[in-house]
C-alpha cells in the first residue's frame, strides 16, 4: 500500500527547510509541499492568540492542497498551536511538531542530565520543552534561554562572523556556567548556527538539531500508517507569503541549491476556499 500525495512542511518563515533538507534525504521519493509565512515572520514575538490563528489559516490552506501528513517545522508553532492545527485538520491526517523529537533526542544526549534548550520568546515562555522533559523525567534539570535575535540573523543569512559569535557568547554563556553538557536547538532556523554555536561553546556541549530527529519520526510515521510514496524521486513546491530579500540566499544555505518558489495572497487563497464550500 503506498500514497503518492505530498508532505506538508510549515514554518514562520524559512527555518522549516532544516527539515526539507533532512527530508530530502531520508525520503527522497515523497513530494513536499513547503509552506513559510514569511510575511508574518517572526512568531517568536507574537501572541499566543495570534500564532493559533496563522496556524490554523495555513493548515486550512494546506489541507486543500490534499496533503497526507502536515509537518510543524515550527518550534513556536508546535509550543503554542498543535492542538489548534490538529482541530482544523479533524483526524484526517497525522500532525507532527518539532519539539517532542529534540526532548527524546536531548535525553539520549545527556549524560549529565542537566540540559539547556534555546528559542524564541514565545517557546520559552510556553515551557513546553521543560514540560515534557519533565514528563520523561522529573529529577532533570533544564535551563531555556530566549535567543530573540537568531531568527532575524539567519533570515539575513548573516551565519558566521565576529558579531554573531559575541551574541551567542552573551547568550548561551549562563547555561555553559550552569554546568549543560547538552544544547537542544529549540527552533528550526537554529540549525544554520549550528557551527557558530560550536565555535563559541567548543566540545563541551553536544548541539541537538531537532530537524533530523523530526524527519526521523516522519519516516517512522509514513511506515506506521502506510503512506510512503511509490515515486523513486519526488516533487518539491515552495510557498511563501512573501519573497522576503534574502529568499534565494537563505534557501541555498539551507538546501544546497536554488528553489522556484511561489508568492501566496494566503487571505485570497482562504477566500477562495470559502466560496467552493
Amino acid at each position: 500500500m503506498s500514497d503518492s500525495r505530498p508532505i506538508a512542511v510549515f514554518d514562520s518563515g524559512l527555518g522549516g527547510l532544516s527539515v526539507v533538507r533532512e527530508l530530502l534525504q531520508l525520503v527522497p521519493g515523497e513530494d513536499i509541499i513547503y509552506f513559510g509565512d514569511t510575511l508574518r515572520c517572526p512568531y517568536g514575538s507574537r501572541s499566543t492568540e495570534a500564532v493559533r490563528e496563522f496556524a490554523q489559516e495555513v493548515a486550512t490552506y494546506l489541507l486543500s492542497q490534499d496533503v497526507k501528513l502536515f509537518v510543524a517545522a515550527c518550534n513556536t508553532v508546535s509550543a503554542t498551536a498543535l492542538d489548534a492545527i490538529e482541530a482544523c485538520v479533524g483526524g484526517m491526517i497525522p500532525v507532527i511538531g518539532v519539539i517532542e523529537p529534540g526532548v527524546k533526542a536531548g535525553m539520549e544526549s545527556s549524560s549529565q542530565k542537566c540540559i539547556g534548550v534555546i528559542g524564541t520568546r514565545a517557546t520559552i515562555a510556553s515551557r513546553a520543552y521543560t514540560n515534557l522533559f519533565y514528563t520523561y523525567d522529573p529529577l532533570i534539570t533544564v535551563y531555556e534561554k530566549a535567543c530573540p535575535l537568531f531568527v532575524p540573523f539567519v533570515e539575513e543569512n548573516i551565519l558566521r562572523g565576529k558579531l554573531l559569535e559575541m551574541l551567542i557568547d552573551e547568550y548561551l554563556d549562563e547555561l555553559v556556567d550552569r554546568g549543560v553538557d547538552t544544547i537542544v536547538l529549540g527552533c528550526t532556523h537554529y540549525p544554520l548556527l549550528k557551527e557558530s554555536i560550536h565555535s563559541v561553546v567548543g566540545g563541551r556541549v553536544s548541539i541537538i538539531d531537532s530537524a533530523w530527529w523530526t524527519a526521523q519520526e516522519v519516516r517512522q510515521m509514513l511506515h506506521t500508517r502506510a503512506l510512503f510514496s511509490p515515486k523513486e524521486q519526488g516533487e518539491h513546491l515552495f510557498y511563501v507569503t512573501d519573497i522576503t530579500r534574502n529568499f534565494t540566499a537563505v534557501s541555498r544555505s539551507f538546501l544546497g541549491r536554488d528553489v522556484n518558489v511561489k508568492n501566496i495572497d494566503l487571505h485570497r487563497e482562504l477566500r477562495k476556499l470559502n466560496k467552493e464550500i
